[in-house]
């Protein structure tokens, strides 16, 4: 059965399944719903958690053989598969239904898995899991749906933003749910609840610049390289997750990519790209810098910050994307 994110609570409240699938590329509404699941489990004494990493190394007869372990001290346990690609591949795929054939006592499977796509729902493995269980796939909001969210999410604050309010914090996040819950925890700690205006998140958000998220990429496009480090570094000190700045490197780095790579005017490619119109001049700043084989260098070395700061790369992905920052805030372009 396929359910929505925010469907969930109410749907997992009405019956325990033996399966819970939880995929989509969307980091936030992905890791709530997991929490969710694994929240309700823990309720009904699902004490005990296997994890098992599907790497080209796993033997997918683990899935069985631990699904037929019985538990020592006789409690209720969950198995999760974390399946990055979510493509078992053959093996896995014939793991997964033979599982589901005969799916043990006092066992729940959770599949904790990427963006599954359309050849994946019509796979049979994939057709089991939504007959025997429960399936949410997370989808970046849709930009029309946004400021809906938004106010969802201040009003379970108790926190009434008003329309200019959730524009401008629209605006600021483009859709990056991450960013978006951080920063409405910080302006409930600096607002409290109540009416929220323009002015009240304008100021905020102003007072707090050196450890915004919002502010560091336009200060990057800026090349302002001293501001560009301290910012990071108060991003840092504030334990913010690296994966919300990264989030928003990688997306401007990408229109920069194709804006470089395009013909016709500046301003057009910009605008083609999909860059809101009050940020087109940093843009450009940036552009009149670098050369589309520079910016397209930086957007792959951006692949080991995302592998270092989910531990399968050896470097600091904070020092990476200090160097990453700085050199997109210089210039590749010969004087």
């Amino acid at each position: 059965m396929n359910v929505r994110p925010d469907q969930l609570t109410s749907v997992i409240q009405q019956q325990l399944y033996p399966v819970y699938m939880v995929s989509g590329d969307e980091p936030l509404q992905h890791m709530e719903a997991l929490d969710n699941i694994r929240g309700y489990l823990r309720d009904n004494d699902f004490t005990e958690r296997e994890v098992l990493d599907v790497d080209s190394n796993l033997d997918w007869n683990r899935l069985n053989e631990e699904a037929s372990n019985l538990s020592l001290f006789a409690t209720r346990r969950i198995i999760e598969l974390r399946l990055p690609s979510a493509r078992p591949g053959k093996q896995g795929a014939a793991a997964l239904k033979d599982y589901l054939s005969r799916v043990p006592e006092d066992t729940v499977l959770l599949l904790n898995t990427g963006k599954v796509d359309g050849n994946a729902k019509k796979s049979t493995w994939f057709r089991a899991i939504d007959q025997a269980g429960i399936i949410v796939q997370c989808w970046p909001v849709q930009t029309e749906r946004l400021s809906a969210w938004l106010k969802q999410r201040f009003h379970n604050k108790d926190m009434q933003p008003d329309a200019d309010a959730l524009a401008y914090v629209s605006q600021h996040v483009e859709g990056n749910l991450l960013a978006a819950v951080q920063e409405i925890d910080k302006l409930y700690l600096l607002l409290g609840p109540g009416k929220v205006t323009y002015t009240d998140v304008a100021q905020a958000i102003t007072s707090q610049s050196r450890y915004s998220v919002f502010e560091l990429i336009d200060v990057v496009l800026a090349g302002d390289r001293s501001r560009t480090v301290r910012v990071i570094n108060g991003l840092r000190a504030e334990d913010v997750a690296i994966q919300v700045v990264l989030w928003a490197l990688v997306k401007d780095l990408r229109l920069l990519v194709l804006a470089a790579g395009e013909g016709g005017s500046v301003d057009m490619r910009l605008k083609r790209s999909g860059v809101w119109q009050n940020r087109i001049q940093l843009f450009k700043q940036c552009l009149s810098r670098h050369t589309e084989r520079a910016l397209q260098t930086l957007l792959k070395r951006c692949s080991l910050i995302d592998a270092a700061g989910k531990g399968v790369a050896d470097a600091d992905p904070w020092q990476e994307l200090e160097t990453v920052c700085f050199r997109l805030a210089g210039s590749s372009k010969r004087r």
